[in-house]
């Protein structure tokens, strides 16, 4: 290990948009406090961004004991070359012991390139971290083999260790505004970019899937026996104001894009509520959706196995128990 003196602290990249942090960022310094108090080194935030230097004590009251800005126009928008380059020249300049990143589309864009240039290993879109007690390395475990089994993979050759982690897997740490941080602004020559930003595309909100954010979940499975009875739970998602999930069942039978399924294939997902219907609870989705604060089961089978999980089971005819539901849930807000 003493080739590896050199490279100090647990980094975590704080991926923002329209000026504001994104939530896998703030999730991500949990996991990094840990790592960073098991290890003794100091949990470092990295902003990039134009703008983004106000967002740094909001790092620190998550958890950071410092904070790197790069606060430049030029990183207004995210582009590959420019943010990788700029990523590269931070490490390179801090030598940071293991880096964390968010497993969205643009850090599953940034991490393998950042990777490949700072020759080390990159695991990807992990679901869990800790620490190898024999080797001091970051244990990283992720899906394999298509959800089947959990690989814990580490990195004990070079430095810095790399990984990018699903949104939603980890809790953010409650804010603590009384802590105290360093804030140290950095300033680098911004890389020449290989794409412009010609038009931003506004799509309708009502359209996107974003369950990672959503403070409520209504997912169907096979149970709904045919693609149409969807519509059973957009109707109970509409009432609750939450989103639409799905079984991988679901998914491989062609009744609903793959952008809603929750599991260790899809997404990894930590709602206040998520319902479950018409899902039996393999343990590939179990563990995509385990991380809910309260869990509700609809299933007519009370042999299901995610009725070991829930918090509230419904043994019955998801068909007959969803109408019920929203017309209860209707009436309740009449009477508000």
């Amino acid at each position: 290990m003493k080739e590896f003196q050199a490279y100090q602290d647990i980094w975590v990249y704080l991926e923002t948009k329209d000026g504001e942090l994104r939530n896998v960022g703030l999730e991500l310094l949990n996991p990094g406090r840990r790592l960073a108090d098991a290890t003794g080194e100091k949990l470092v935030g990295v902003l990039i961004g134009d703008g983004v230097a106000a967002l740094a004590n909001t790092v620190i009251a998550h958890g950071a004991d410092r904070v790197i800005v790069v606060d430049d126009p030029a990183y207004g928008w995210y582009e590959t070359e420019r943010y990788t380059s700029a990523l590269e020249e931070l490490v390179a300049r801090h030598k940071p012991s293991a880096l964390l990143i968010g497993a969205t589309n643009n850090g599953r864009d940034m991490g393998p390139r950042l990777s490949c240039r700072l020759r080390t290993g990159l695991t990807a879109d992990c679901t869990e971290l800790g620490l190898d007690e024999e080797t001091g390395h970051v244990a990283w475990t992720r899906p394999a083999f298509g959800g089947n089994l959990m690989a814990t993979i580490l990195c004990p050759d070079t430095r810095p260790q790399i990984g990018t982690v699903r949104p939603g897997v980890f809790k953010k740490r409650p804010a603590d505004p009384s802590r105290k941080g360093q804030i140290l602004a950095e300033t680098l020559t911004p890389a020449a970019p290989m794409s412009r930003l010609l038009e931003v595309l506004k799509k309708d909100m009502r359209e996107v899937v974003d369950l990672e954010n959503a403070e409520v979940i209504v997912s169907g499975g096979f149970g709904l026996r045919a693609p149409e009875n969807f519509s059973y739970i957009r109707d109970l998602a509409a009432v609750l104001g939450g989103q639409v999930g799905s079984s991988r069942a679901a998914v491989d039978a062609g009744w609903i894009p793959q952008a809603h399924q929750v599991g260790q294939t899809g997404k990894t997902v930590a709602p206040k509520i998520y319902i479950a219907c018409g899902i039996s609870g393999a343990i590939q989705h179990l563990a995509g959706m385990s991380g809910s604060d309260t869990i509700i089961a609809i299933n007519k089978d009370p042999e299901a196995p995610i009725f070991d999980v829930a918090d509230y089971g419904i043994v019955g005819d998801l068909f007959e128990v969803i109408p019920a539901l929203i017309q209860e849930l209707q009436e309740y807000r009449k009477r508000q």
